[in-house]
């Protein structure tokens, strides 16, 4: 089950990047990503009701549930959208892939948590990869201020994707499930955006292309409904540093299709960056024994 939920999480999330990319347009970004979660929580409700199950959290989870919808459906968002008007949807995907490192980091800092030294190795190993497929796209760049200033926000929505995996994982303790703590924190992560580009004075504006509206109900239903829930059932499974590594595998999706939508090229040094993912990702993935052995 863990591996099915960890390829289905990789297909869907590696190929968001670029339906974000085709996002951006005259809707503003706050807009387009409360559209995207209103609907996903509408979805989510509506499932819960027909599987007859609990739609009201129990009070000790409002305030965890109010943290990870500013964090994980709010903030996190904000950055990689903005951060995707300067930089490839390739590179965003790159920085996001550090999050395994920022979940063992944050867990050991706020939980307790032990950081076992293969799911670190396996990241270092996998980060090394992505470096190897992605650095020749920044040469010539490193002066240019917009592409910086992307770079720094795609950190920074890395660090309030790792604060809300914590909050989802101190949930699943308390016995909710993500189908009803996501539906909340998608509603209320909206509702906080809606109300900010309101009191901004954003146009709420729908663009009528079939690019845009594809975008959105693919971000809305497979990328946050499906793709959500798959993750944090892993988080809730495996613990968010083994589950966060599959964020390392997301730009080799977002590379693929760049590949046909954007005339990637590939080489040596790409072909050998793919390798060290592939390697650092068995290192993570499998139970600890397999990793000994393959180690």
């Amino acid at each position: 089950m863990n591996g099915f939920l960890y390829l289905l999480t990789v297909l869907i999330w590696g190929t968001t990047w670029i339906a974000i990319k085709w996002q951006l347009g005259e809707v503003p970004p706050p807009v387009s990503i409360a559209y995207r979660f209103w609907i996903a929580a509408a979805v989510l409700l509506a499932l819960l009701a027909i599987m007859r199950k609990p739609l009201w959290p129990p009070r000790q989870a409002w305030p965890y549930l109010v943290a990870q919808g500013i964090t994980l459906f709010c903030c996190n968002f904000l950055c990689f959208y903005f951060a995707s008007q300067w930089v490839p949807s390739g590179l965003v995907a790159v920085v996001f892939s550090t999050a395994p490192l920022w979940n063992a980091l944050n867990g050991r800092i706020f939980l307790g948590r032990p950081i076992e030294g293969t799911v670190v190795f396996g990241a270092v190993l996998g980060l090394a990869g992505i470096t190897l497929l992605f650095l020749p796209q920044m040469q010539g760049h490193w002066s240019d201020g917009g592409m910086l200033s992307g770079l720094g926000l795609a950190l920074l929505g890395t660090l309030f994707f790792s604060t809300g995996n914590l909050l989802s994982s101190r949930m699943q303790t308390l016995g909710l499930t993500p189908w009803l703590t996501n539906s909340w924190a998608m509603l209320i992560g909206a509702s906080i955006l809606g109300t900010a580009s309101l009191a901004l004075g954003l146009p709420f504006v729908l663009e009528s292309s079939v690019r845009y509206l594809g975008s959105l109900l693919y971000l809305a239903i497979p990328g946050s409904v499906i793709g959500f829930t798959a993750y944090l059932l892993l988080v809730g499974r495996m613990g968010p540093e083994r589950a966060a590594y599959c964020t390392v595998l997301f730009p080799v999706v977002a590379l693929t299709i760049s590949t046909f939508f954007e005339g990637y090229q590939w080489t040596l040094a790409a072909f050998a960056g793919l390798a060290l993912v592939l390697t650092g990702n068995l290192l993570t993935f499998f139970p600890s024994g397999m990793r000994r052995a393959a180690a």
